[in-house]
């Protein structure tokens, strides 16, 4: 098959951009590298530098390229931005998505693959199916059920085949430590540093963290699976989580013992300041949980790496890249 992934130089688009290479699809990157990286792909990968709200550009793009499938991942990330600035995010997630979704019609597209988010349903302290109520807290989560409205419209309307997968909170390898999204990604950038961490109220916030790469093959399947369960004309909606809840102090905790680790291997004296706490952060769910059983049944995906096993991949990374 030949795949557009959009947002394919970024942290999740990169391993989505690997696993459909190493299945031996063509694969084309779109990608403005606002916050992706040209090194996070292989150095022969296409990359066209196209900022999805260039609504010409894009439609141009897949017009000449005729693609089978695309893969959105594409997006205003940060939950504190969406805040301060929503027409912003707006503009990104809701105008970007309608011209990639445009594009796909023009070109011919007969798949579409949408990163959406977990944190649709709000506030749950059990993971949550996907028929639960939608409780957006923030604009970005807002733009992010458009999106799958819109989503929904397209597949009916042109007789796409759609999925929309929502994520729960995504970490690993490539992950961009700067900014405000990413608290995996901080905290390994930090305490590899010897900065003190800043954990964002009591540190009780519960998330479902599942590691990067194992998202990635979530898109791989949903983009390339040749199942009934994912008929044209219809959106599926699929939660991508563990089940499984994790409060901040408890992620800071296991992130700083794996730090300690590899500074101590490195000859470096592991002394690790303790974390501040400060205030909370607008927006920010106390607890989100996903039930991931139906991606299960629909694409044969389960997570398969451990939150331990996967901060000490992602802290090795980091801590390879520390210079």
């Amino acid at each position: 098959m030949k795949i557009v992934v959009t947002g394919g130089a970024g942290f999740i688009g990169s391993h989505v951009v690997d696993g459909l290479l190493e299945a031996g699809h063509r694969v084309i990157v779109v990608d403005a590298l606002s916050s992706g990286a040209r090194d996070n792909l292989p150095q022969a990968t296409e990359i066209h530098p196209i900022d999805i709200v260039d609504r010409e550009a894009i439609v141009a793009l897949f017009e000449k390229e005729r693609p089978d499938a695309v893969c959105h991942q594409a997006a205003q990330i940060s939950v504190s931005r969406s805040i301060r600035e929503p027409r912003f995010d707006a503009e990104v997630n809701c105008i970007g998505l309608l011209n990639v979704l445009d594009a796909a019609v023009h070109g011919g597209c007969r798949r579409v693959v949408f990163a959406s988010t977990g944190g649709l349903c709000g506030e749950v302290t059990t993971p949550a199916p996907e028929t639960a109520p939608t409780s957006p807290a923030s604009p970005y989560g807002i733009s992010k059920w458009v999106g799958e409205r819109y989503l929904d419209f397209y597949a009916r309307e042109h007789d796409l085949t759609a999925v929309a997968l929502r994520y729960a909170n995504v970490y690993g390898p490539r992950q961009n430590p700067h900014g405000e999204a990413g608290v995996v990604a901080i905290f390994c950038r930090q305490l590899l540093a010897g900065e003190r961490v800043t954990i964002h109220g009591d540190g009780r916030h519960v998330r479902d963290y599942v590691y990067g790469p194992d998202v990635a093959r979530a898109n791989v399947l949903a983009l390339t699976a040749d199942v009934p369960t994912l008929p044209a004309g219809t959106l599926t909606t699929l939660n991508i989580g563990t089940g499984c809840g994790t409060d901040v102090s408890r992620l800071e905790s296991i992130i700083r013992s794996q730090v300690g680790a590899v500074l101590a291997a490195d000859g470096t004296p592991p002394a690790l300041a303790q974390p501040e706490h400060g205030p909370p952060r607008q927006g920010d769910l106390r607890s989100n949980l996903l039930d991931a059983s139906l991606a299960e049944r629909v694409l044969g995906w389960t997570p398969c790496t451990s939150l331990e096993d996967g901060l000490r991949t992602t802290v090795a990374w980091f801590a390879a890249r520390r210079a």
